[in-house]
């Protein structure tokens, strides 16, 4: 299966727009291109079940962040505002990612 482009990347800040975390925002840890998922801090928090074992010596119920497609996040700009993402070529002919809202390139 073809790796796809993705709007977001690992470290950006999100914005949460459906869901039981809506409106939520965090930083991202984990991109899956291929399932189009993403795994944000602190969002859509799911409890899982684990035996004892070397990281977690007592076992039990631990919390996690489970994947969230990508479509319900959008990135927040240096601003702070939720922003659309577009391409374009820089003055050194690199393609680089700039906010929609206020044409500012995103680093």
């Amino acid at each position: 299966m073809r790796k796809k482009k993705i709007h977001i990347k690992k470290g950006d800040i999100v914005k949460v727009l459906t869901g039981e975390s809506k409106g939520q925002q965090g930083r991202i840890l984990k991109v899956d291109a291929v399932k189009r998922r993403a795994i944000v801090e602190g969002i859509n928090m799911v409890s899982k079940h684990t035996k004892p074992n070397a990281k977690h010596s007592e076992g039990g119920i631990i919390k996690q962040e489970a994947a969230i497609h990508v479509s319900n996040l959008m990135l927040i700009d240096s601003k702070g505002d939720a922003t659309r993402i577009g391409r374009k070529l820089n003055s050194n002919n690199k393609l680089v990612r700039y906010s929609k809202k206020n044409e500012e390139e995103i680093k």
